[in-house]
């Protein structure tokens, strides 16, 4: 294997580029990038990028030097836009070809946009996007997110440190549904009001309305809010329409890429990593695809290795889940699944004084870890969930016997 050609240059990708090298592949090692710029880290981009507020003195994630010590063949501001497992190829949108005797997919997702091509309606997934939305706070009192996962929350909150008047709709009963127990999440809905966001929680969008520029949203219930600006936190959908024709199995509904516990593809010589990666995890019932930070980093490592460890000598991925938010300067974290769950405990302080570390339980065992403003006391139970732990067992480590 001489040349490796990693698709995707997020976190993912150099991820998945430093392992290599620090593995001792000294072959041709191909990055290529959509965007023009090289790896930045996105989590800033709801948070520090927007409110300028402590943002950091770079997004990037590397400095020239360390990225140049890589010796890669960057092919930044081009995409891939088909994989050719038979002929090793991996075709770009500018018309060249690059050969790969091994492949790494980490072309991660893009935020799903709203229907409507009217002026004024933005999403938040790139550096552009970010930068887009920054200037908007600057021209706007007030503004309209769409979706209460974390990106709107996180957006709703920059937007009240900016400022801004917020309004947050949300289909669901609660902020965060999707991945936190609704039980828990009601402190989030609390945290928000605290804050004066005027939430609108339990009713969709029917519609943006207005001219050229988007004036009003229009919501289910038949009400409107008026607003010339809007940021959509709907999700995101895996970047994969480029791999068809190529082999590499496909997961259904916009599940991504399929892989086995090595994070393989269907392909050999074919691996996958990060928000499009679709794997099963023998703890949480099923395949599970994560859009984390920290899964990116640690996924696309396994997957690099295991590309050249070969049959027999490769390492199953079975992480403890890990994520964070920074919401009105609250730290949010998450070890492994808060949803669903059928036990909620809160194990340390308490929802009323938004300090406090919960423990969520399924079927009788430990699934997750939630804290607010909680950073030590969540990281000390991480190791509860790296292996199987009774819900028992678990409040035995919080409350030892005596």
């Amino acid at each position: 294997m001489r040349d490796i050609v990693i698709a995707g240059a997020g976190m993912a990708g150099l991820h998945a580029a430093e392992a290599l090298r620090e593995a001792g592949f000294d072959g041709r090692l191909t990055l290529v990038g959509d965007e023009p710029r090289r790896p930045y880290s996105r989590p800033p981009l709801s948070k520090e990028f927007l409110t300028g507020k402590g943002a950091p003195a770079t997004l990037d994630l590397r400095q020239d030097a360390e990225l140049d010590a890589l010796a890669l063949d960057l092919r930044l501001g081009r995409a891939a836009v088909a994989l050719r497992p038979g002929e090793r190829a991996l075709d770009l949108d500018d018309g060249s070809s690059v050969r790969a005797d091994g492949v790494v997919i980490a072309t991660g997702a893009r935020a799903r946009r709203p229907a409507t091509g009217l002026a004024g309606v933005h999403v938040l997934r790139t550096a552009e996007d970010a930068a887009a939305v920054r200037a908007a706070f600057a021209e706007h009192e007030r503004i309209v997110v769409v979706g209460a996962g974390f990106v709107g929350a996180e957006v709703a909150a920059s937007a009240r440190t900016a400022g801004l008047a917020v309004t947050l709709v949300e289909a669901a009963p609660t902020p965060l549904t999707r991945v936190i127990d609704p039980r828990v999440g009601r402190v989030f809905t609390e945290l928000h009001r605290d804050n004066k966001v005027d939430l609108r929680l339990g009713v969709g969008v029917a519609g943006f309305e207005g001219d050229d520029r988007v004036r009003r949203v229009r919501l289910a219930d038949g009400t409107a809010i008026e607003a010339s600006l809007v940021v959509a936190g709907l999700g995101a959908l895996p970047n994969t329409e480029w791999l068809a024709g190529s082999g590499v199995a496909l997961a259904p509904g916009a599940g991504g890429v399929l892989c086995d516990e090595y994070c393989a593809t269907s392909v050999p010589g074919v691996y996958a990593a990060g928000d499009l990666a679709n794997w099963p995890h023998p703890r949480y019932g099923g395949r599970i695809r994560l859009e984390h930070w920290t899964n990116a980093g640690e996924q696309a490592g396994v997957a690099a290795r295991n590309l050249l460890a070969g049959e027999g000598a490769r390492q199953a991925f079975t992480p403890v889940p890990y994520f964070w938010s920074d919401q009105y300067g609250m730290k949010i974290q998450l070890l492994g699944q808060a949803a669903p769950a059928d036990t909620v405990e809160v194990v340390h302080g308490s929802a009323e004084d938004r300090k406090f570390v919960a423990f969520l339980g399924r079927d009788g065992m430990l699934v997750g870890v939630l804290g607010l403003r909680s950073t030590p006391k969540v990281m000390r139970y991480r190791r509860l969930l790296a292996e199987p732990t009774t819900w028992a067992a678990a409040l035995a480590e919080v409350s030892p016997p005596a």
